[in-house]
């Protein structure tokens, strides 16, 4: 157990908030593509998606992404030398080139994760304009990448870890602190 940073209430409203942002920078979402991030990213993004809808009367396109085959690390030091990425699935139904895509992940940390996604979707298309959506963007960045729209900064030292439980994957909706294994 760690310290409850975002409690339920709470994450509802920052999603909410988010969605807004997404709305006022993108007026005709019949444009706009949210490409939620394996795990928790992927029911964001399907949050996201019914309240854009609900607050511009039209809904984004919507799809998943799995960076299983994309990340930096995979055969590298650490122990994952020879390890074969678990591949989940990646579901872009859509026209990635005449849609602004919104990459919509749970927490943004060192940028390594951003990178592939946007290579897994540069694989599948090149869109006019990709963007970041974080619930909690913690720092520590070891690539130049910047959220566009972030729920929550939640500084964090080296030591420390944040945990996001969303419903749909754990039962609950809470954001938490909690130090490093």
């Amino acid at each position: 157990m760690g310290k409850v940073l975002v409690d339920p209430d709470q994450c509802r409203r920052t999603v909410a908030r988010i969605a807004h942002e997404i709305v006022e920078h993108h007026p005709d979402p019949s444009a706009l593509a949210l490409v939620g991030l394996h795990t928790r990213g992927v029911p964001l993004a399907e949050r996201l998606r019914v309240l854009i809808e609900e607050f511009s009367g039209s809904a984004p396109a919507i799809g998943s992404v799995d960076i299983a085959l994309y990340r930096d690390d995979v055969g590298v030091g650490g122990g994952r030398r020879g390890v074969v990425p678990v591949v989940g699935e990646t579901m872009l139904e859509f026209d990635i080139a005449s849609h602004a895509v919104v990459l919509v992940d749970d927490v943004l940390f060192t940028g390594r994760t951003v990178r592939a996604a946007i290579d897994a979707v540069f694989d599948y298309g090149r869109p006019p304009k990709v963007e970041l959506a974080v619930l909690v963007d913690r720092g520590h960045r070891e690539l130049p990448i910047r959220p566009d729209y972030v729920g929550r900064n939640l500084p964090t030292s080296r030591g420390e870890r944040i945990t996001v439980h969303l419903a749909e994957v754990d039962g609950r909706d809470e954001v938490l602190l909690e130090e490093a294994a």
